[in-house]
């Protein structure tokens, strides 16, 4: 019902108007107050780039920060990764992330994410916090924030929003009769602007997810991915469809499909219910992040990568990070 809302297909956002006009409102006056200094924010010693979106649900943030810390390494820079922690909860923040740290703890995204490149990652509600314990114990040259294009109180040398190129805005609306977190006009002040997918316009950067190898959650074993037919797919993502419809799109015939929400805590009984007769069962790497401790021989999932058409962002983070360095000398 809500993609339907969100999306412009349903008139019932016009109930929920005054409570857009509200966030709205709250949303607009926060940022003045950052922006005159009525609320104080703080500086990074280092670099920080900040990696997120106007609207709520999936847009593919995570793995355009995954792509720019694995292009930074190759360069020969090191970076580290803070996260909000978004469905995690510690006993204590801020929280740096190690082999054991699971999902229930950090978050699905920060756990991802610190699997997949190796970086150092920290946690905490205020990302001040999570920055200070990353320098505390490693030399960094850059910060990549995961999320955090609201998070005021952390200024920012860099800022990378990325949209759903499907999607897009949808009605165009504020929380809740619409996606919005900020409005589109949010888009003049940031420093690029990366299109998961569609078409992207002359000021923006084309993206795509790409991945044709499933790993096997038990036993690590590779195949490809439309070898696995006749299969169940899930998702906990911000956009489940999107999921579903690259299956379809690799030649994955799916017999059923269950979405869930966002960051949803999985049982193994629920899991197992999905596929009776032993069926493949596909998942995001997200999702896999939060099921590889009690997975079973048939569950599969699909890691897959930011592929950009220009290397625009790349190049501007390297020259800021070569100019914080000039600055410093």
């Amino acid at each position: 019902m809500i993609e339907r809302i969100w999306s412009g297909k349903s008139w019932c956002y016009i109930l929920l108007l005054p409570f857009s006009w509200l966030y709205g409102a709250i949303a607009i006056l926060r940022r003045i107050a950052y922006q005159k200094g009525w609320l104080s924010s703080w500086k990074s010693p280092v670099p920080v780039v900040v990696v997120g979106n106007l609207t709520a649900g999936g847009n593919g943030k995570t793995p355009v920060v995954i792509w720019l810390v694995e292009q930074l390494i190759q360069q020969g820079f090191k970076a580290g990764v803070v996260s909000r922690g978004y469905g995690g909860k510690s006993d204590h923040y801020p929280l740096l992330l190690s082999s054991e740290t699971t999902p229930a703890m950090a978050g699905d995204e920060p756990v991802l994410i610190y699997h997949r490149t190796g970086v150092p990652v920290a946690v905490a509600p205020v990302r001040r916090d999570a920055i200070k314990a990353l320098l505390a114990q490693h030399k960094l040259d850059v910060i990549i924030t995961d999320d955090g294009l609201q998070h005021y109180a952390l200024q920012r040398d860099y800022e990378i929003v990325v949209i759903d190129g499907q999607r897009r805005f949808g009605n165009g609306w504020w929380l809740p009769a619409g996606p919005m977190r900020e409005r589109a006009e949010r888009l003049n002040t940031v420093d690029a602007i990366i299109v998961n997918g569609g078409l992207n316009q002359s000021n923006e950067i084309g993206m795509v997810l790409e991945g044709d190898l499933a790993i096997n959650l038990k036993t690590g074993e590779k195949k490809p991915i439309n070898q696995l037919n006749k299969a169940v797919a899930m998702a906990g993502i911000g956009h489940p469809p999107r999921f579903f419809n690259s299956l379809n799109d690799k030649g994955v015939e799916l017999i059923a499909t269950k979405a869930f929400s966002d960051h949803s805590d999985y049982r193994a009984q629920e899991l197992q219910q999905l596929t009776p007769h032993n069926e493949p069962l596909i998942m995001t790497e997200k999702d896999a992040v939060k099921c590889q401790h009690f997975a079973q021989d048939n569950w599969w999932y699909l890691p897959v990568s930011a592929v950009l058409n220009n290397q625009t962002v790349l190049k501007q983070v390297i020259n800021l990070i070569y100019s914080s360095k000039k600055t410093c000398v």
